[in-house]
């Protein structure tokens, strides 16, 4: 009997593609996770379900949107929360929460930040492309520290009295991109903002799991932790998570919500928005583009209680004999690489099948993957090690019908 929590996998295949090719498109075999550019990981039947039934009534946004800051709060150990548009839109609302509070006027000023602090420390290293969800705020980014071990000119990284020196009476805040093995450690960094008055902002988009992180971030003393909602959770992709203090959520809510309303009829939810805090009604904020539908805050709620009490966690096994059929048809095809398959320590995390390609015999990983990608159907590997001949398989967006086919495109191309 197919989980209700798997790929909707007692869909018929044909059902599944029709609808692209309606339109043009033909689906492709995603072996490289839950990307953005593929689509995202798929979401349960019933998260699916939850959003056809929220697409049915019309509810308030404000009220709904406040509904979620208590589950989101709950499930995150944090003050309050607020259901984005992907963690680079919380990113974005993070940020403008942070530089203009409950001022009305800077709300209404920003991306322009005249008069006012607006500089974010970051540490050199952790810097991206990601990053421009926090400019887009208005934010000027002011680096510090190096990383000398990559850049082979020591053995150090940036260290916390790097933060120190460079706050300033133009500094607004701290962001902070999470991993295993960012350094300093968060903890050190949240002491430094302790000291100085300053917020920190996380950037935690794609770090759980495990579950634990999605308290375990935020008790550090961040003031604002984001999260993907569409990655691991298994919401809709356009979605994400900002939690932490409650005063700094309600500033994300107001430049996020839809604010066409008349001063005397307005009266958010308490608990979301505190009307203490300021005179008036602002108009549309910066957050406005950012927009998430009713459909989005349910589908999401609906995926978090499902990622929260270990509902996935079983599919792992299944994954497990996914990826080894495929090495095991390599294997028997005697192709021109080697399989590792890798066991996460994490049970909630899901394995992943290495291919180390012989170059010499098969041409590059470049040129192998590709061909994977001009093939039919499309296929799609992960492609983080390439410079290394190395492919990749995620079973995360996989079909059980898509295994064996994905194995035999291997094989052609490895023999």
């Amino acid at each position: 009997m197919p989980s209700k929590t798997g790929h909707a996998r007692n869909m018929e295949s044909e059902s599944r593609v029709s609808i692209y090719q309606r339109f043009g498109v033909e689906s492709i075999i995603n072996a490289c996770g839950s990307v953005t550019r593929l689509g995202g990981a798929p979401m349960p039947e019933e998260v699916l379900e939850a959003f056809r039934q929220a697409s049915e009534v019309s509810v308030s946004l404000e009220q709904l949107q406040a509904a979620a800051s208590r589950k989101i709060a709950e499930h995150t150990g944090t003050e309050a929360g607020l259901v984005t548009s992907g963690a680079a839109g919380a990113l974005t609302l993070g940020a403008a929460a942070i530089l203009a509070r409950h001022d009305l006027r800077r709300m209404e000023q920003l991306p322009h930040c005249d008069g006012f602090p607006h500089e974010f420390i970051i540490a050199r290293e952790q810097r991206s492309g990601y990053d421009h969800a926090v400019r887009a705020s208005g934010a000027r980014l002011v680096e510090v520290g190096f990383n000398e071990i990559v850049s082979n000119a020591g053995v150090r990284r940036t260290e916390p009295w790097e933060y120190v020196a460079a706050i300033n009476e133009q500094t607004a805040g701290i962001v902070y991109v999470h991993a295993s093995d960012s350094q300093p450690a968060l903890s050190e960094v949240i002491k430094v903002a302790r000291q100085r008055g300053i917020p920190v902002l996380v950037d935690a988009a794609g770090e759980v799991p495990p579950r634990s992180n999605l308290k375990a971030i935020a008790a550090t003393g961040a003031d604002l932790v984001a999260f993907s909602g569409g990655k691991a959770i298994r919401g809709p992709q356009s979605t994400g998570l900002l939690c932490g203090k409650r005063e700094l959520i309600s500033s994300a809510a107001l430049q996020l919500l839809d604010m066409d309303d008349h001063g005397q009829l307005w009266d958010p939810p308490a608990d979301l928005i505190d009307l203490t805090l300021f005179d008036g009604i602002p108009r549309h904020g910066i957050g406005r583009a950012l927009k998430v539908s009713k459909e989005e805050i349910i589908a999401l709620l609906t995926a978090l209680e499902l990622f929260s009490s270990g509902a996935y966690d079983a599919q792992n096994q299944e994954y497990r004999r996914w990826l080894e059929q495929i090495a095991g048809e390599l294997e028997q095809a005697n192709v021109n690489a080697t399989c590792s398959l890798v066991i996460p320590e994490c049970s909630e995390r899901w394995p992943l099948l290495e291919i180390q390609i012989e170059e010499d015999k098969v041409g590059t990983a470049f040129d192998v993957c590709r061909k994977l990608r001009e093939g039919t159907p499309a296929v799609y590997v992960g492609h983080a090690r390439l410079h290394e001949g190395l492919l990749s398989v995620n079973p995360l967006c996989l079909r059980s019908d898509q295994v064996s086919l994905l194995a035999q495109r291997l094989c052609e191309l490895l023999k």
